[in-house]
């Protein structure tokens, strides 16, 4: 009998969180790990839980990966996660009935996702309510080709379960940095190849843009100090963006 859900994740080196990621969602039947040639011991770990992993040696960028491990998915219904999120008692119930509802219900679902930032659990500003659609039938769902910020598209209605994911992927602001970084590159490359140009002035405006939706708009100033520090962070990675794709030249990222 084929399984009724299948967890999906994808992973690189991510020894410290890929058990803790599958305990979270151990009610699941199938766990597939699609691992970008890890050296820690990754596979090995999720192996050792009961996942099917699947090693790859290229990395085409984070929605053709998911694309991937959805192809290698056989349950009905398919829950994407990532190695540094976990399942909360709440959530892992709703996507219980969600599945038990079947085909009565619809055929995607969203989640909140609640992030820790520098230690602290950030409950206002842009990270709050993050709300990311992650359970999907599987003949229903796919993910779009983006390098960065990839998007599950549902074809059919969707709706919210309650809950929080919760995710813990910046414990310290240098890994936070690190991440704007990549993540600034990855999207700039994303939104030149879409015919998106940059510039100093979008750069500014977009930056300034972002600290004000984030700290004053969405009431980031409730987070305390590190909500004046997200608020920052989430400016500067926008600034970057834009001047990435401003001194990319065309030729550079096309196909």
């Amino acid at each position: 009998m084929p399984a009724t859900l299948s967890v999906i994740v994808i992973t690189h080196n991510e020894r410290d969180n890929i058990l803790g990621c599958l305990q979270s969602v151990a009610f699941a039947d199938e766990w597939v790990v699609v691992d970008s040639s890890s050296t820690d011991g990754t596979r090995e770990i999720a192996q050792g839980f009961g996942a099917r992993v699947v090693n790859t040696t290229d990395w085409p960028g984070f929605g053709p990966q998911k694309n991937r491990a959805l192809a290698e998915a056989t349950g009905r219904w398919v829950l994407s996660i990532d190695a540094d999120e976990r399942v909360d008692d709440e959530l892992a119930a709703q996507i219980r009935a969600a599945i038990a509802r079947d085909a009565d219900g619809p055929m995607g679902y969203e989640v909140s996702r609640l992030s820790r930032f520098c230690g602290q659990w950030m409950r206002h500003g842009d990270w709050y309510p993050d709300r990311v659609l992650r359970l999907f039938r599987r003949e229903r769902g796919r993910f779009s080709n983006d390098l960065v910020h990839e998007r599950l598209i549902v074809d059919g209605a969707t709706a919210r379960l309650s809950g929080h994911l919760l995710h813990d992927s910046m414990p310290t602001l240098d890994d936070a940095l690190d991440k704007l970084n990549r993540y600034s590159a990855g999207r700039a490359r994303d939104r030149v190849r879409a015919g998106r140009r940059g510039g100093l002035a979008p750069a500014l405006g977009h930056g300034l843009w972002a600290f004000v939706r984030c700290y004053l708009i969405k009431r980031g100033f409730l987070d305390g100090r590190l909500g004046l520090v997200l608020a920052l962070y989430q400016a500067e990675g926008t600034y970057y963006r834009y001047l990435k794709m401003w001194l990319q030249e065309p030729a550079a990222v096309s196909e």
